[in-house]
């Protein structure tokens, strides 16, 4: 099996693999007279479609046979509330300085002490869709939300026949030494006073998403979103992964096969609204004999073999760039903070848009990507960061396996609507995030080695793409596209840009929408790139000083961007 779920009783105990405090408190719960195993897609189907306040539209889903469900089952959709994004200022991760793991086993202790009253249901899935890496999942969540079980379950692979013996014939990950992921989730929590609770240990004071990422479990409390509970499980599946040799990847991978029938595999970093979807699933109007997508967001690369793996089978996506009646539509699986209407038949319809809120969403099948796989033997050609950086050209080159690692370290972007922020934050603020990954719950050092060693010992080439604007000029999508198609083909031409001596510029490429040249003859552009690459050595000087140094990075790195900053000088 590949993580472990049953212990001779000489492996029982205190101090042992799979019993800490968080774990031994959060694992039990499972095992309560008020807990109801969910052992298919159809149970937890219908107890969705059932659940008060779904909404049953009459859109079919598109051979949900397939997926375990009915032949006349219907995409379901529910509305969270006022809450549509992520909040990540409520993730506390037990090891990292500054948090006190022992007032959160407390506040985690009585949320289950007070569901002793409701109905859980206990439902279970994989995470990693190839024999080489799968883990298993499990999620105790109360009734009133099934609909949050239940688009678990679709999100990531339900056990059907054929996975349950995938899983059975899979490797052991850690030797054997990883236990399942165990998630405790109550949405309805809300801090009261207890004896002996201390909710000072809190980031939000309504909120809290726990993590014990060492012993592969965690507490969600107060948190409706789905894409807390789907990132939630990512979270932990990443960290094991990191923990055996792989590097997480919050990204999408696809396999070109060229004409010569060679391939060349390319892996895109981006947050949400970054474009990273939008470069995994082109087509390129069919120009190439074959095209295979990994996945659009989560998945990871054998820092050894290079092969990269699928962590879930299906996509959440954003449904604002899907207007009612969209072909693409038609796979979807169920969807979350969305309008609903009648349409001229008197049958409920999606409103897809972004109306009701901003980052409606919706999961969709992998029969939409018809070309998708689970795994990728071919070694990963290169590495592209996305960035909204305006001070960036659309693609830059990145030599030495420093820089190339450093720069995904300081990946620098913009807020997206998927995100849950404090009042009065600045939307269009370029912000820096690590790896375009915010939910790593190890040290960024682990994340930096994985990624240098691609680069340095595996020639995984690196760029940096800009999605967003250069100065006043839109990178359009066919800017995008047409460089990546440039780069694949072999036909990019770089050449040393400016004063660096470790970054190139493309000044041409297929589907060029305009002259993107930067000027480094104009004072105010140097000042302002300056202030950018500057802006990432203090970020890497803050990963030295903040929590007492957790997130510090080699000398190298900041060295390599220091650099940078003093050619320009």
């Amino acid at each position: 099996m590949a993580t472990k779920a049953n212990y001779p009783i000489s492996e029982i105990g205190k101090g042992k693999v799979g019993f800490s405090k968080t774990r031994s408190i959060i694992e039990a719960a499972f095992y309560g007279n008020n807990v109801v195993k969910v052992e298919t897609l159809k149970e937890a189907y219908n107890l969705a479609k059932n659940s008060p306040g779904t909404i049953v539209t009459d859109m079919p889903v598109y051979r949900g046979e397939e997926f375990g469900l009915d032949k006349d089952a219907k995409v379901l959709l529910f509305n969270d509330g006022a809450v549509t994004g992520r909040y990540a200022a409520a993730r506390r991760i037990k090891g990292e300085p500054g948090v006190d793991d022992t007032k959160l086993d407390k506040v985690v202790m009585d949320a289950i002490y007070k569901t002793r009253f409701k109905k859980l249901y206990h439902a279970t899935c994989f995470v990693g869709l190839d024999p080489e890496f799968m883990v298993k999942a499990h999620l105790l969540i109360p009734e009133g939300e099934e609909n949050l079980m239940y688009n678990w379950m679709i999100n990531f692979q339900y056990m059907s026949d054929e996975y349950v013996k995938m899983y059975r014939d899979s490797l052991p990950v850690g030797n054997g030494a990883e236990p399942d992921i165990y998630i405790f989730s109550d949405p309805q929590w809300a801090p009261t006073p207890s004896p002996d609770v201390d909710y000072s240990c809190l980031s939000d004071d309504l909120t809290c998403c726990y993590f014990d990422t060492n012993e592969n479990c965690a507490a969600i409390l107060g948190m409706k979103y789905f894409g807390e509970h789907k990132k939630g499980t990512l979270t932990m599946a990443w960290a094991i992964a990191n923990r055996n040799g792989y590097a997480s990847c919050h990204g999408g991978q696809k396999e070109y096969t060229l004409e010569d029938n060679s391939k060349y595999v390319a892996a895109v970093f981006g947050l949400s609204g970054s474009g990273k979807s939008t470069l995994t699933h082109a087509k390129h109007g069919d120009k190439y004999p074959a095209i295979k997508v990994l996945h659009d967001d989560a998945f990871i690369i054998n820092s050894d073999t290079c092969a990269s793996i699928a962590l879930e089978p299906t996509y959440f996506d954003k449904t604002a760039d899907y207007p009612t009646g969209c072909a693409d539509n038609k796979y979807l699986l169920s969807a979350q903070n969305c309008s609903a209407t009648l349409d001229e038949d008197g049958k409920i319809q999606l409103v897809t848009e972004d109306i009701r809120n901003g980052n409606g969403r919706a999961i969709k099948s992998k029969l939409w990507s018809p070309n998708r796989v689970d795994k990728i033997d071919a070694p990963v050609n290169a590495i592209f960061w996305i960035m909204k950086d305006p001070t960036i050209p659309p693609v830059v080159k990145l030599k030495g396996a420093a820089l190339a690692s450093v720069m995904g370290a300081t990946l620098a972007t913009k807020t997206s609507t998927a995100e849950r922020v404090k009042a009065g934050t600045d939307m269009n603020a370029i912000r820096i995030v690590p790896y375009a990954n915010p939910f790593r719950t190890y040290p960024l050092v682990n994340d930096y080695e994985k990624f240098k060693k691609l680069v340095e010992e595996k020639n995984v080439a690196c760029y940096i793409v800009n999605t967003g604007d250069f100065m006043g000029h839109k990178c359009q999508k066919e800017d995008t596209l047409g460089i990546l198609e440039t780069i694949v083909e072999g036909k990019a031409k770089f050449e040393q840009w400016g004063p660096f001596e470790d970054i190139e510029i493309m000044n041409e490429w297929m589907g060029q929408t305009g002259d993107f040249t930067p000027d480094l003859n104009d004072a105010d552009y140097v000042a302002q790139l300056k202030s950018a690459m500057q802006a990432r050595v203090d970020a890497v000087e803050g990963f030295a000083k903040n929590k007492e140094g957790y997130d510090k990075l080699p000398d190298e790195a900041l060295a390599a961007l220091q650099k940078l900053v003093d050619e320009l000088n």
